[in-house]
């Protein structure tokens, strides 16, 4: 049932309903991918390979402090959904008020430490010194952004919590041509180099995140507050701490997990650190629609779950994972085939390419495990299984730091290849885990309505 930008996932087809929330959402991350593709692509066309790998460098890093507004985000958008599925407007709006304030503290917190912190972990985690200052510059600059990030990681998680996916999307596409258009003018007319691209995305973000609030304020009822619904009130706050902290300790989990594999990949020296960051960019637009189809399940479990409706929460699992597999097919055929040519978009360097087109298709044809991942994450978040996410981030970290060092000692000579290796096998122990857990979930709920 859907009135104005307001969808009712409680009634209707389950996967019409998760179809018509994720293509927005899938639209929206694509184009958010965008920024980070943007700076890639520019960098390394027109400042080289050493400054890509410099870009690259800082991904782990960034997506670790990220990580943590994004598991609050997460935690406080299930929340609301399943306040909004029990149909009590008043816990909705108190939820989307107090939510607010954590996405602000946990914001300010995270970005002042990410900035502090930056020149410790860059160096920790063994970036070659050639590259050191470019990769500081970009990170410091980021990290500035991290509260503009949460602004519209905010809005967007309440808007999609009610059902909008639409709203989101709209200023997500014109923050991304404007990203486009300042990093070309920042970075090869001003010549500001890897910080001009960073400085490109956070006006760009900036413009996403106040925009979306300032416009859900004006048109969505729920945004409309009273002194009231402003009020602190710590029983949500303690739900949205319950569900979300767990989910942000998984993705700083599995972001300290990908900070380890990073160590890993720069010892290899910068050729591998810039095919590893050209598969990255690469991959991080293969888990959007995958992410996709977990936040419209989130949000369908959240909704269904609030109403108490279990057997329809089950049945977007099915339907989330016929998605997951035609994705899968697709996506596999695309890159076994144009491998070469997708990374020549990032660098021109001849062995560069070839490792990455070698990397790309080993880890093509492990997305199915991949996309099993994000469908029962998406539908455990929803339910509020928040032991799960935290396990879940253990999981990664054992196999990206166990993994490499297994590879290396059991295959001699694998060289810089057990990279992408790694990859694939943590997604095979991922997915089994989270499979599992499932199961457990499923029974537990079949022996409560016995």
């Amino acid at each position: 049932m859907k009135r104005d930008n307001i969808l009712n996932m409680t009634t209707g087809s389950p996967i019409r309903l998760l179809i018509q929330f994720s293509i927005p959402l899938l639209i929206g991350n694509l184009f958010q991918q965008a920024y980070s593709l943007t700076d890639s692509i520019i960098v390394g066309q027109y400042l080289g390979a050493h400054a890509l790998a410099a870009v690259g460098a800082t991904h782990s890093v960034t997506f670790l402090f990220f990580s943590i507004c994004n598991g609050i985000s997460s935690g406080a958008g299930i929340v609301t959904s399943q306040f909004f599925g029990a149909d009590s407007q008043e816990k909705t709006k108190r939820s989307i008020a107090n939510s607010a304030y954590i996405m602000l503290l946990a914001a300010l917190v995270m970005g002042t430490a990410a900035f502090l912190a930056a020149p410790g972990i860059l160096r920790f985690l063994g970036t070659p010194a050639q590259i050191l200052p470019h990769s500081l510059s970009y990170i410091r600059m980021t990290c500035i952004g991290v509260p503009l990030v949460a602004v519209y990681n905010y809005s967007a998680a309440m808007l999609r919590a009610l059902g909008d996916s639409r709203t989101p999307l709209y200023f997500l596409i014109c923050s991304a041509f404007l990203n486009i258009g300042l990093d070309l003018l920042l970075v090869t007319v001003f010549h500001m180099g890897v910080f001009g691209a960073a400085l490109a995305t956070v006006i760009a973000q900036m413009t996403s995140g106040i925009g979306c609030l300032l416009f859900a304020m004006k048109t969505n009822p729920y945004f409309r507050l009273s002194r009231e619904d402003l009020q602190v009130d710590f029983k949500v706050v303690y739900q949205i701490i319950r569900i979300g902290l767990p989910l942000a300790l998984q993705w700083s989990l599995i972001a300290v997990s990908t900070s380890a594999l990073q160590r890993f990949v720069n010892s290899f020296g910068p050729d591998a650190m810039a095919a590893f960051t050209s598969t990255n960019r690469i991959e991080q637009l293969v888990h959007m629609p995958y992410g996709s189809i977990s936040n419209a399940l989130a949000t369908y479990a959240g909704q269904n779950y609030g109403a108490r409706n279990i057997p329809r929460v089950k049945q977007g699992l099915k339907q989330g994972m016929i998605l997951a597999t035609v994705l899968s097919g697709a996506m596999l055929l695309v890159f076994q085939l144009l491998n070469r040519p997708i990374i020549g978009m990032f660098v021109s360097e001849p062995a560069v390419i070839e490792l990455g087109a070698r990397g790309l298709r080993v880890t093509s044809c492990f997305y199915l495990l991949l996309g099993a991942i994000y469908v029962s994450r998406g539908l455990l978040n929803g339910v509020g299984d928040a032991m799960f996410a935290f396990i879940n981030g253990i999981v990664e970290v054992i196999c990206r730091i166990g993994i490499p060092m297994v590879l290396v000692a059991l295959i001699p000579g694998i060289g810089c290849i057990a990279i992408w290796w790694t990859t694939c096998l943590t997604w095979t122990g991922g997915a089994i885990f989270c499979m599992l857990r499932y199961y457990v979930w499923n029974r537990k709920t079949q022996l409560q309505t016995a």
